[in-house]
């Protein structure tokens, strides 16, 4: 069925007579009644009565009209609802992110993007960056903020920041009262790491390697949490994400030991579809996450892999 017969049919009965109809579409009457009889000869039945003086229409006049309301309601709702999403009063934004950037980045962000744009649906999924990068190729999610690349070259990777590792000390370590403390400083004291084949832990390694160091840790556990808490009980020294110990820093639960010959960074990636950009609510987002972080995103290409 042609649409635009069937509303050129629904003006004319909505106007109660052919004459008021085309008025209402500004076309002439005798165009808007050959639109109709179109209609008619596609369907083939009859719309209108033309054997009355009077404007009426037929049975099948009448049930096509009460379908045509709903089918142009339907379509006036779909406009208002698609002008609501591009204004971003109405829509959803599911988000990716691995552990670090997850709970300690984001919630911040998700936080002000919900005071900017209430009526989004938020949806965070925290998981490794195999995971996410998964999910994005399902479509389950919309962008990926991960620590490391990913190996599905139909993503892009964008750095948007760089995280530190740092050195962190129960308050009453001795090395807190040193001016310079070196890397070679570590190895006498009990360290507390992460697991072997972790992203985090692999950085450390290859980062103590080039200075023909190896750490052998007291104890590894298997999250940045985990760690703080051994630290602060002064079990050995641990190595976590700047991102990761600003409330135990600010109420003097650890310190952090900074190490005049050692610097641990690693980028945080984008990971998203070029088509996704181009969606209202990812397009906040990544304004957001530009504003945040002050500078403009420096692409590095097609992702590689890199285990988490």
């Amino acid at each position: 069925m042609n649409l635009s017969h069937l509303a050129i049919f629904y003006a004319v009965a909505c106007e109660g007579g052919f004459t008021k109809g085309a008025r209402r579409l500004r076309l002439s009457q005798p165009a808007v009644s050959k639109e109709i009889q179109a209609l008619e000869n596609r369907i083939g039945v009859a719309l209108i009565d033309r054997s009355n003086r009077h404007f009426r229409l037929t049975s099948a006049g009448e049930l096509l009209s009460s379908y045509a309301r709903r089918i142009f309601a339907l379509e006036e709702e779909a406009e208002h609802a698609l002008a609501e999403m591009q204004g971003l009063r109405r829509g959803r934004l599911a988000i990716g992110a691995s552990t670090t950037i997850g709970n300690y980045l984001l919630p911040r962000l998700l936080g002000i993007y919900r005071g900017l744009y209430p009526h989004i649906e938020l949806n965070l999924e925290i998981a490794n960056t195999s995971l996410v990068q998964q999910r994005l190729f399902e479509h389950a999610l919309q962008i990926g903020l991960v620590e490391g690349l990913a190996s599905n070259t139909e993503l892009q990777a964008t750095q948007f920041a760089r995280d530190e590792l740092v050195v962190i000390a129960a308050p009453d370590h001795p090395l807190l009262d040193e001016h310079v403390v070196m890397a070679e400083e570590l190895c006498k004291y009990p360290m507390v790491l992460r697991e072997e084949g972790s992203g985090t832990r692999v950085l450390i390694d290859r980062a103590l390697a080039a200075k023909n160091m190896v750490l052998k840790p007291v104890m590894t556990l298997g999250n940045s949490e985990a760690i703080k808490q051994a630290v602060a009980a002064g079990i050995g020294l641990g190595i976590v994400s700047d991102l990761t110990v600003s409330v135990e820093v600010n109420c003097g639960r650890v310190a952090i030991l900074p190490i005049a010959d050692l610097t641990i960074e690693r980028p945080l990636h984008l990971l998203h579809t070029p088509d996704r950009n181009r969606e209202p609510t990812v397009a906040a987002f990544l304004k957001l996450l530009k504003e945040h972080f002050g500078r403009r995103p420096k692409k590095t290409g097609r992702c590689v892999q890199n285990k988490l």
